[in-house]
């Protein structure tokens, strides 16, 4: 049975998740993308705390699409390291697991 999963990436602003998320449903490796703007991060990088105002992008797909999917958001992305993670779907309603897998290749 195929597996499926949420990607959540995170995003400098809304106009990026956005240009990221249609990209990845365009090219069938997302069924579905939704963007959460004015999203307050607040993290360590190269050894200082930040913070700052992101979006977030959250896409519904196959664990098998994962790796094209990320590479497809590193090109993308203004991030040197950007946040690409699944998290594994345990349990979606058959009709729209059965969708997501419809709608991506």
């Amino acid at each position: 049975m195929e597996k499926l999963c949420l990607v959540y990436v995170t995003a400098s602003c809304r106009d990026e998740a956005i240009k990221i998320g249609k990209k990845m449903v365009s090219l069938k490796l997302a069924a579905c993308a939704n963007v959460f703007d004015n999203v307050f991060s607040f993290y360590r990088w190269e050894g200082k705390e930040q913070e700052d105002s992101e979006a977030v992008l959250i896409m519904k797909t196959k664990e098998s699409l994962f790796d094209r999917l990320e590479k497809a958001v590193k090109e993308l992305h203004s991030y040197s390291c950007p946040c690409v993670l699944a998290v594994p779907i345990v349990h979606a309603n058959d009709e729209y697991a059965e969708w997501i897998k419809r709608e991506t290749e």
